[in-house]
């Protein structure tokens, strides 16, 4: 018998509120060494240590199946955690060593994630090469239709043609059931050119089971190609990122991240069955990550067409009233998941001004968001709705902690939050809204105090020929 077998199957150990690991049984202790740990210092097993400070954090007991390394290989455990008065104790039973993952030297889906990421638009096919995926938007961008697409063969939507050596380059790849590149093509009925590159993909038994691929247009209508010789263009103001950047790297994670919301609200929904409560919460852990990860890519998206040279607006008629409530209405589930209350403005007020809804709307979700986020349980969030010297404002006030006066200036910088430790997005957001504000020809400032809540102020230019017609 080994050693590590004689020991007891369940392990105690306390951390302190900062993550300390204060003490702990050998079995335990032993692992947290082979990961870099000591007593006195952070647990060094990320997993227990999140949940531990999950259960500090919710104030209860958490009980959750994890996967731990231990050197080459990992150990699945079985992990208690009960936050006390001031410390959080850990029971870690369960101990079952498992050979850890190694990834294969050349693995086709990742290859496919790659050669993806850079596509104008994407497609996948099954074992018989018949189409059971296209990008939403791809159809609209290039004279398609994408439903009548899917379930046909792949020559409907393409005409393949030969390489210099008279072969077709899919073909070779279907035969060996491999990865293909420069297969060129013509979108039927649109007499566009494309270049076609996939992976293949496998089911559970290895067998072939159809592409993962990437489209790109030769012909492009949307990015002008440039000459062989001509000059590299000039980096723009988005870090140097080419314009393409953002609509890329939206194409390459919002599809799979939203497969993954999807799948992991279902299965926290318990739609297929009943499940253990921990599975359940861990499935709802997943889709709140990932939304966070969504999140983040339309934060970037926005972020450099705000910071374009050209960047635009398309003024219209507005009721800033309507859009408020809309904005409030679109956030109900979230505060009531936080158990705060939003008074939104009655039905019957108005507030005519100029600007552009669909970002009006962006601004006022994120400031009532924020709002939100950051009110105490049980608490309440005001919108009102004032005019003043030529403009229509917006007020949005909460019940939260106050921002220092030093730093209402910086919450509207780049990338900046004032509290790093606090849950939030990515610093991002309010110098968005601020940008979508004077883009309209109005702003957005604040008024707070610490202790005090925050008080947020939107404003746009008012519509004054409205209030003459309304008189």
């Amino acid at each position: 018998m080994r050693a590590a077998e004689s020991l007891p199957v369940t392990a105690i150990g306390r951390l302190d509120n900062s993550g300390r690991l204060l003490d702990a049984e050998m079995r335990l202790a032993d692992l947290n060494e082979r990961a870099g740990g000591r007593v006195g210092a952070p647990l060094a097993i990320p997993q227990i240590a999140a949940l531990a400070r999950l259960a500090q954090r919710l104030g209860i007991a958490i009980s959750r199946n994890v996967v731990a390394a231990d050197g080459e290989d990992d150990i699945e455990l079985w992990v208690r955690a009960e936050p006390e008065s001031d410390s959080v104790r850990l029971e870690v039973s369960g101990w079952r060593a498992q050979q850890g993952w190694r990834g294969p030297a050349n693995d086709p889906e990742r290859d496919g994630d790659f050669l993806r990421s850079a596509a104008d638009w994407l497609w996948e096919t099954d074992a018989s090469l018949r189409i059971t995926f296209i990008s939403d938007d791809a159809g609209a961008r290039y004279g398609f239709d994408v439903a009548m697409m899917l379930g046909q063969p792949i020559t409907r939507l393409f005409s393949l043609e030969q390489d210099d050596s008279g072969n077709l380059p899919i073909l070779n790849a279907v035969a060996a059931q491999a990865r293909f590149r420069g297969q060129e093509a013509e979108l039927r009925g649109t007499g566009r050119s494309v270049r076609l590159e996939a992976a293949p993909r496998t089911d559970p038994a290895g067998r072939f089971a159809g592409f993962i691929g990437a489209a790109y247009m030769l012909d492009s209508e949307d990015v002008a190609l440039p000459e062989p010789d001509a000059p590299l263009p000039t980096p723009g103001p988005f870090g140097g990122f080419p314009d393409s950047f953002s609509q890329r790297l939206n194409r390459a994670l919002r599809e799979p991240l939203g497969r993954i919301i999807a799948n992991a609200d279902s299965i926290s929904a318990q739609t297929e069955g009943p499940l253990k409560p921990d599975y359940a919460e861990y499935a709802g852990d997943i889709a709140s990550a990932g939304r966070h990860l969504l999140g983040l890519v339309e934060d970037l998206v926005d972020l450099q067409a705000i910071e374009r040279l050209d960047f635009t607006i398309a003024p219209e008629p507005l009721d800033l009233a309507d859009v408020a409530r809309r904005a409030a209405g679109l956030l109900t589930v979230r505060a009531q998941q936080s158990d705060v209350r939003v008074d939104k403005p009655a039905l019957d007020e108005r507030l005519p001004v100029t600007g552009e809804f669909r970002r009006a709307l962006q601004v006022l979700v994120n400031l009532i968001g924020n709002a939100v986020r950051y009110s105490p349980a049980g608490g309440m969030v005001w919108i009102r709705l004032e005019r003043e010297d030529g403009f229509g404002h917006v007020i949005v006030a909460d019940q939260g902690k106050g921002i220092a006066p030093e730093d209402q200036k910086r919450i509207f910088d780049k990338f900046t939050r004032v509290d790093p430790a606090e849950p939030g997005g990515s610093g991002l957001g309010l110098y968005i809204a601020r940008r979508l504000a004077r883009a309209m020809g109005g702003d957005l400032t604040v008024d707070s105090a610490p202790g005090m809540g925050a008080r947020f102020v939107f404003t746009l230019p008012l519509r004054l020929e409205a209030f003459g017609s309304e008189q």
